[in-house]
């Protein structure tokens, strides 16, 4: 079976001149998506299941740092980056490679000739490589949730937190709600309450958690209960007694 890659770069021109000089040096290698943001790279992760990924560091959206944490373990990792600050210290343990921008094609043939090992060993995890491009001053800071994978029928579909509305638990599911439309995780209320930024998501409700970003106005129904307005959904949001203290500055 022929090894298959997934290029994600947000340059066109570099896009196509890496495509390029991989089909020179190793033919056989199928690239099965060449995409311009991390967004897309994760979808096509998801689909194509990769055996190498070629990840431009900095991309719009979702970068290569974070598609790399999504994809260790599963696929061989290179990245392609112009910069070399970081390069020569955390992939020199042989974990992940690098390509300098602009690509040189002798750097590139050193690069396919390590991938031709590797790929056909399993993936190694490559966390603690990826570590290493954190700042060394920076303090440690536990990093929140970026995107979610949901299901919407039979299809999988990439959701960014900045577009959840709300999310409300389901009995075993918990229904994430966007602007135009939902999906269903398979993943608590409590989970996500721990991974999601508290200065972005307020519990509301024991079974709901909310988008501050997303909340109109604040109201009373005839009961004096309070309830959330949303911006862009129809439907109104109860806040429990619990959590009332939240809008009292709205």
């Amino acid at each position: 079976m022929k090894p298959t890659a997934l290029i994600a770069e947000d340059e066109r021109a570099l896009r196509d001149e890496l495509t390029e000089q991989l089909g020179a040096l190793w033919p056989e290698l199928d690239i099965v998506a060449s995409v311009a943001d991390g967004i897309q790279a994760l979808l096509m992760l998801e689909e194509h299941r990769p055996d190498v990924l070629f990840l431009d560091i900095h991309m719009p959206g979702v970068n290569g740092i974070d598609v790399a944490r999504q994809a260790s373990g599963r696929a061989h990792v290179v990245f392609v980056t112009a910069h070399d600050e970081h390069a020569v210290a955390a992939f020199e343990h042989g974990a992940v490679d690098y390509v300098l921008k602009p690509i040189a094609p002798a750097r590139l043939f050193t690069t396919v000739a390590r991938l031709k090992e590797r790929v056909m060993r399993p993936p190694q995890r490559i966390d603690g490589v990826l570590a290493q491009f954190a700042p060394a001053a920076a303090p440690a800071a536990r990093p929140f949730l970026r995107w979610i994978n949901a299901s919407v029928g039979q299809n999988l579909r990439l959701i960014t937190v900045d577009e959840v509305v709300y999310f409300q638990a389901d009995n075993k599911y918990t229904r994430v709600v966007t602007a135009d439309g939902e999906a269903l995780i398979r993943k608590s209320l409590k989970e996500l309450s721990d991974e999601l930024d508290p200065q972005q998501f307020w519990q509301i409700h024991r079974s709901t958690m909310v988008n501050a970003a997303a909340v109109g106005s604040v109201v009373r129904d005839l009961r004096g209960r309070m309830m959330l307005r949303l911006k862009q959904r129809d439907e109104s949001l109860h806040v429990s007694d619990s959590y009332t203290h939240l809008f009292r500055q709205m």
